[in-house]
């Protein structure tokens, strides 16, 4: 088996005097849709940010690419970010800028390119995200939200990243447009090869696009496995979450789409 494209060993996490995480684990496999699932509070998004070096942990190691995270080597810190992609809760594009030149953030911190070929670049990224070409003149305000879910994600894309991750990307749109951004993330993940790291509390995402899904819960990760061994999971969090009214819901909606 290939080295995975993230290892978490005995993670421990503390926020304002809280303890979030203790004794977590979790492996991604490079190329995977790995969903990342709990109830409020277990630290999703708390995760996600200490696999980024945006939070020191209090214990435990991390991984990435094979290469140790640690904020304070920022050279390996550089080296890594060059090698990722970040979609934030709500997009967190710039306000004063356009979609290109937010595109172009990236590429002007990490590459030395000629204004024009950015901008080129930029483009590509954005219409690889279903985007026109002109949406890059326009301001974050000009957009609705799942155009704005998409301009971030051609950021995130900006530099070809062997990994993506994704803080709920489709919260807030409405079920026709969540349903055309999972469409496009898996079409995406399937032809640039990239791994995805991707929290939602989203179950048609979860049903629709996802490998293994990991359940936090009790402060480490519960389980990682694909979304038909979890339905017969025993712990009450998981069997109510997949079993409940909206799980029912979702699943017969794959089922539909499968079929069709």
């Amino acid at each position: 088996m290939s080295e995975p494209a993230i290892r978490v060993r005995g993670l421990r996490t503390k926020l304002g005097g809280q303890e979030i995480h203790k004794d977590l684990d979790l492996e991604v496999r490079k190329g995977e849709i790995l969903g990342v699932v709990g109830g409020s509070g277990t630290g999703k998004s708390v995760l996600m940010r200490t696999i980024l070096g945006l939070i020191r942990p209090r214990e435990g190691t991390i991984e990435v690419l094979g290469k140790k995270v640690d904020p304070i080597d920022r050279e390996t810190m550089i080296s890594l970010e060059r090698r990722w992609g970040v979609l934030f809760q709500d997009g967190a594009l710039f306000s004063s800028l356009t979609v290109s030149e937010n595109v172009q953030v990236p590429m002007r911190e990490h590459l030395d390119l000629p204004a024009a070929l950015a901008e080129e670049f930029a483009t590509l990224k954005i219409k690889l995200a279903g985007l026109k070409a002109e949406d890059g003149h326009k301001y974050p305000s000009e957009l609705s939200g799942g155009m704005r879910k998409r301009a971030a994600l051609a950021r995130a894309l900006a530099l070809d990243p062997d990994i993506v991750f994704l803080d709920e990307p489709t919260a807030g749109l409405d079920p026709v447009g969540a349903a055309q951004f999972d469409d496009l993330l898996q079409g995406l993940c399937r032809s640039l090869g990239f791994t995805v790291f991707l929290i939602t509390h989203d179950l048609d995402t979860l049903y629709a696009v996802t490998d293994r899904i990991a359940v936090l819960a009790d402060k480490k990760v519960l389980v990682t496995a694909p979304i038909a061994e979890l339905e017969r999971h025993p712990h009450p969090w998981i069997h109510e979450y997949f079993h409940g009214p909206r799980g029912r819901a979702a699943k017969g909606s794959a089922m539909i789409d499968a079929t069709s």
